[in-house]
């Protein structure tokens, strides 16, 4: 976990041990890493994702809850939905500031090129342009709409009219537009897709009037106005009539394949803006609070950043402008702040990352990587196919979503290629058999699975020549195993004999045996040497480090053994109960 000197008023950085660890990959460019530290105010713990440039297998993608305008959704449920649909795998942040009655964002969303949502002109967007570029700046939304007479103005898209006004209303809305008494509504159908600065030709198929709800056509549009433009949509639009809108950003906007609303800027030019002049309040800025933050390197690699707050002794949070400083000494040269407080949310495949200050709050809008190419669930660390039930079994699988020639190999420890195969496969999840079929050679003659580390490597060609490739390593270790206690209950004051601890072990170790609580108290050692291959034994009378009698209830014998193999540990429980009077 890396050092990283934050603030000025920061008198020291404590990581977590070891000071050496290296940030945890989660996927072949994307790594997670977290640092906590100590500041005038108390520590402060951050939450980093880092990921390559967007493009190629790993994209910057926002993600909209639900897939509706309306409404929210937590992090994690959005992630879970992505998985295997359109993605191997997630990590991101939650996004833009929302609306809590309507679950509306506050800025821009746009996916694919296509607007969801419009930009708000006094708040920074963030767009990710088609070479990668992170485009941070404010963009202001202007529409006009044409049908038998003059062009008029269009308002707004997917949120409520103002008065007199009109807005166009698209699927991302939702399955139905909000009811506006006495309301003029225009069904458009088809309705091109909905992209900025370009003609959008429809016909009017149906006119509604009236102010009930009505249902948005799948890729179609209703156009809707209320007050005084009512009747100009009435009178203007009938049905047969080709209606054009425009969805114009000012200034223009070139090259934007997605974008998300947020703000403020908050590093320009590799620097920390201290005052970006936004539509925020000095309550929002300056209170110390969970935040999130998006930022590009000068590589061209982008950054998630979850500031923990509000959990006095752990994290106490940040203002906008230490964000924005912590964002320049992560070496952002452009950021901008997303939605922060309760909001602020990391996670990877559906599982948090950060210590929220709360429970999970649904948002609208979320910012994540998302992967398309092969994906190696992880794997157990460690392994002990010995038979006594205590994890014997390993679970190898990896996951597409794109149809791809896949090779895999698993090697054995001292590299001999225990299994391997290469097929043409289409989307789903693949098993690779472990123990390996006793038909392929491995390094031990009993065909059982060699002690030492595997490495499973799998990569893929797509279906649009996207080449990937990932690997999971884990440790096969049969140290110890089949560890029992007899009797499995103790009786204090002693009632017959203590009770006798045992294990296997083929193969040398230094090992550690104590009594712990459930809570992992250590309550006695027994055992602190090095042991032979062969089956050991250790006894407990009862007593704890100070001779004394422990009290009756469950406790835990922990047995771990350490050798070139690394470490591995066995737990069994016993009960311990306390005689009262005669038995």
């Amino acid at each position: 976990m890396r050092r990283l000197l934050l603030l000025p008023t920061f008198v020291a950085l404590i990581l977590a041990a070891p000071a050496v660890a290296q940030p945890r990959t989660l996927w072949p460019g994307v790594t997670y890493d977290t640092a906590v530290q100590f500041t005038s105010n108390g520590p402060v713990a951050l939450n980093v994702l880092t990921g390559p440039r967007p493009g190629g297998t790993t994209t910057l993608v926002p993600a909209l809850s639900n897939e509706t305008l309306t409404g929210t959704e937590t992090l994690t449920a959005m992630q879970r939905r992505f998985a295997g649909a359109t993605a191997t795998a997630t990590a991101g942040v939650n996004g833009d500031y929302f609306s809590f009655e309507t679950g509306s964002p506050s800025g821009i969303l746009m996916r694919d090129g296509q607007i969801a949502s419009p930009p708000s002109g006094a708040r920074s967007s963030a767009g990710i342009t088609t070479d990668g570029a992170l485009d941070i700046r404010r963009i202001s939304f202007f529409g006009t709409w044409q049908g038998a007479g003059v062009k008029h103005t269009l308002n707004t898209l997917n949120r409520p009219p103002p008065p007199n006004g009109t807005a166009l209303y698209t699927q991302a809305w939702g399955p139905e537009t909000p009811a506006f008494p006495g309301a003029t509504a225009l069904i458009l159908f088809p309705l091109p897709a909905p992209v900025p600065n370009a003609d959008l030709a429809a016909p009017v198929v149906e006119v509604r009037t009236g102010g009930a709800p009505v249902s948005i056509p799948l890729g179609g549009a209703v156009l809707l106005g209320i007050g005084s433009a009512a009747a100009v949509l009435a009178t203007e639009g009938p049905v047969g009539q080709q209606v054009t809108s425009q969805l114009i950003f000012r200034p223009e906007w070139p090259a934007i394949v997605s974008a998300i609303g947020g703000g403020p800027q908050i590093v320009r030019n590799g620097a920390a803006v201290f005052r970006a002049g936004e539509a925020f309040t000095p309550f929002q800025l300056g209170t110390r609070a969970p935040r999130t933050g998006l930022g590009q390197l000068a590589d061209g690699r982008v950054i998630l950043v979850a500031v923990d707050g509000r959990q006095p002794g752990y994290s106490v949070g940040m203002t906008m402008f230490e964000l924005a400083q912590t964002l320049v000494r992560l070496g952002a040269v452009t950021a901008m702040a997303l939605d922060g407080g309760g909001s602020t949310t990391m996670a990877f495949n559906g599982t948090l990352l950060n210590r929220l200050s709360g429970t999970e709050r649904p948002v609208s809008t979320a910012l994540l990587f998302a992967y398309t190419g092969v994906f190696v669930d992880p794997a157990a660390a460690v392994v002990s196919p010995d038979g006594d039930g205590v994890s014997d079994r390993q679970s190898l699988r990896y996951r597409l979503v794109r149809p791809a020639t896949t090779t895999v190999t698993l090697t054995a420890p001292g590299g001999t290629v225990a299994f391997t195969e290469t097929k043409e496969r289409q989307p789903g999840s693949f098993q690779i058999p472990f123990p390996p079929s006793p038909t392929v050679p491995v390094s031990t003659p009993d065909a059982q699975p060699a002690n030492g580390r595997w490495t499973l490597a799998v990569a893929a060609l797509d279906e649009i020549g996207q080449p990937s490739e990932m690997t999971q390593s884990f440790t096969v270790n049969t140290t110890v195993g089949f560890l029992s206690t007899v009797p499995r209950k103790l009786f204090l004051p002693p009632r017959g004999r203590d009770i006798g601890i045992t294990w296997k072990q083929p193969r040398p170790a230094r090992v550690v045996v104590t009594v712990e609580t459930p809570a992992g108290e250590v309550v006695r050692t027994l055992a602190k040497r090095s042991y032979r291959a062969g089956s050991p034994a250790v006894v407990w009378n009862g007593l704890d480090r100070q001779k004394q009698a422990v009290r009756g209830g469950n406790y835990v014998v922990r047995v771990t053994a350490r050798n070139a193999l690394g470490t591995i540990e066995l737990t069994h429980g016993l009960r311990v109960q306390r005689i009262v009077g005669p038995r």
